[in-house]
């Protein structure tokens, strides 16, 4: 539903996006031969303004594809409640190290011939009723599955299916496979063959991930004869369509995005296989320029084979020290010149950005503002970056900004805390890469995965972390960064470790020891960021999922 592929092409909301554009940019550096295929949103997601509450605001982004895409001048027309709605598609390319291109397709329905409301069905990322969303994942899947053939891309083995927003994909090869067959409906034979076909990844432990429609609904949207074949394959009842289901039955190889989330998965939707496969991010994009031409110089190799970070042990301390340095001018630049606030650069800086939602708690880290204030004056001054916006519906993600921007005027006296406002893919690569320390405070197994801490990780930024998602596959304590501990639901106690750590572990270590804090940011970028990116992510999902039709 959502790529990422950079800041001047609002079609994300975050990680997930992130991800999808990231993998597609590693599909381009090795050569994998692989297309992208989302929905255009004219509209963007949005762009976030707060007033000096912290409340929030969300005004459409105003952004030009047409000077940014190539159209295909191809279009395909899907039959959408008994009518028909005809499609465009937009291309982008993305090009590898070695020259290896991947193409990104952008399906959009604002076409003359459609009427005003199937033209607005590609405007808004997660936007309108359960009733637009549905249509909207109808052109995704079924609509992206016809306009692939459309342009020619006739020869495609696996179909990959990031969330399960784009699981409708399977109606078209089911219709497929019978007709090859000569069945009105599909018997298990002809689903074993769809099966190796598809691959599905489940983003999410949390319901928000996991799209459910009614049937009535959908036997409006698809037809009664598409939903009485669509449902004849077994995966459900009439009364409802749940998308998430449809991808698990229908996948030959499914994966949750990190060891842990693949456990969580497997515990929600006990019925299927579902192995595990941690994200990663994209080297060459997440590092900031400073630390690309430390890299360059002293590991060429990198670009072409990011394990070859792992010899970043070697390179002096003082090296990455000033790299960072120069990475952290950038961004306390960026935020004078849009927020006006002058930070310093002698100054412990820690940041918190991700989307703005309650598993994340944000105000984690001012659950009790006097022991900070005393925590700064005995050990050391430090600094907080925050950024991230919250869903137009979510209230309680919204609630959390207002709750950062009353801490802020709390602790004005004593510890400075900026919210950057509409954080994005720009300022994204800014603050991952110029803070000291990440922190990263989700309720236990309700992080998927976490991929702005890989991005920290790739530029020297340590994590001080809740063990879930990524980090309890990352963390080497003392070495990559440090652990929050917190038994499930006992908030305090997490707050408290966090206190505890900045006041006797890390905030000395940075103010007396600064060459043993260095060696824990080389470290990041060793263990860390030789790992955790999408080349090897990618190179995984090659051998394990789309080799031997998923059977890995």
């Amino acid at each position: 539903m959502e790529i990422g592929l950079s800041a001047d092409i609002p079609t994300y909301s975050g990680g997930l996006g992130i991800l999808a554009g990231d993998t597609l940019r590693s599909a381009a550096d090795l050569g994998v031969p692989m297309v992208g295929v989302t929905l255009l949103h004219r509209q963007g997601y949005f762009r976030q303004v707060l007033d000096n509450k912290g409340n929030q605001t969300e005004i459409p982004v105003d952004w030009n594809p047409e000077q940014l895409f190539q159209d295909m001048a191809a279009q395909v027309t899907v039959t959408l409640e008994s009518r028909p709605v005809a499609l465009r598609s937009w291309r982008y390319l993305i090009s590898g190290v070695n020259g290896d291109v991947v193409p990104v397709y952008f399906l959009d329905s604002g076409v003359e011939s459609n009427s005003e409301w199937d033209r607005s069905l590609t405007n808004r990322l997660y936007g309108g009723d359960r009733h637009y969303r549905l249509c909207q994942e109808f052109l995704l899947g079924v609509g992206g599955v016809e306009m692939l053939e459309r342009l020619g891309h006739t020869d495609i083995e696996t179909y990959h299916m990031n969330e399960g927003h784009s699981s409708l994909l399977v109606l078209p090869l089911i219709e497929k496979q019978i007709r090859h067959s000569g069945r009105r409906f599909p018997i298990e034979k002809d689903l074993e063959t769809i099966r190796r076909k598809c691959v599905f990844t489940t983003h999410t432990p949390l319901p928000a991930g996991h799209d459910e429609f009614p049937g009535d609904m959908v036997r409006r949207v698809l037809g009664e004869d598409r939903s009485v074949r669509l449902f004849s394959s077994g995966f459900t009842g009439h009364d409802h369509l749940n998308m998430t289901h449809l991808a698990l039955h229908h996948s030959s190889y499914v994966n949750g995005v990190a060891m842990k989330h693949g456990q969580v998965s497997r515990t929600m939707f006990p019925n299927y296989r579902i192995k595990a496969l941690t994200n990663g991010v994209h080297a060459a994009t997440w590092v900031s320029p400073p630390m690309r031409e430390l890299f360059d110089r002293e590991i060429p190799e990198w670009r072409r084979d990011n394990i070859y970070l792992r010899y970043s042990i070697n390179i002096a301390l003082s090296e990455i020290q000033s790299a960072h340095d120069r990475a952290q001018r950038d961004l306390f630049r960026a935020i004078r010149e849009t927020q006006g606030v002058d930070l310093d650069g002698d100054i412990f800086t820690i940041g918190f950005a991700r989307r703005a939602t309650g598993y994340k708690r944000a105000d984690l880290l001012f659950h009790d503002t006097e022991r900070l204030k005393e925590l700064v004056d005995e050990v050391g001054p430090l600094q907080i970056v925050y950024g991230g916006k919250a869903h137009p519906r979510d209230e309680t993600g919204k609630q959390l900004i207002r709750r950062v921007f009353e801490a802020a005027e709390k602790l004005k006296d004593a510890v400075k805390v900026i919210y950057v406002e509409n954080y994005n893919y720009y300022w994204g690569g800014l603050i991952t890469s110029g803070v000291d320390l990440w922190l990263n405070t989700p309720e236990k197994t309700r992080e998927a995965s976490g991929t702005s801490g890989m991005k920290a990780a790739l530029n020297g930024v340590p994590s001080l972390s809740i063990l879930d998602g990524w980090w309890i596959e990352g963390h080497l304590e003392g070495v990559t960064g440090w652990s929050i501990e917190e038994d499930a639901g006992a908030e305090k106690a997490a707050a408290d470790s966090i206190y505890e750590k900045l006041e006797k572990v890390i905030l000395p270590l940075y103010y007396e020891r600064p060459e043993d804090y260095a060696l824990v940011m080389r470290s990041a970028i060793a263990l860390n960021g030789s790992f955790f990116n999408t080349q090897r992510m990618l190179l995984q999902y090659v051998f394990n999922a789309y080799s031997g039709n998923g059977s890995g």
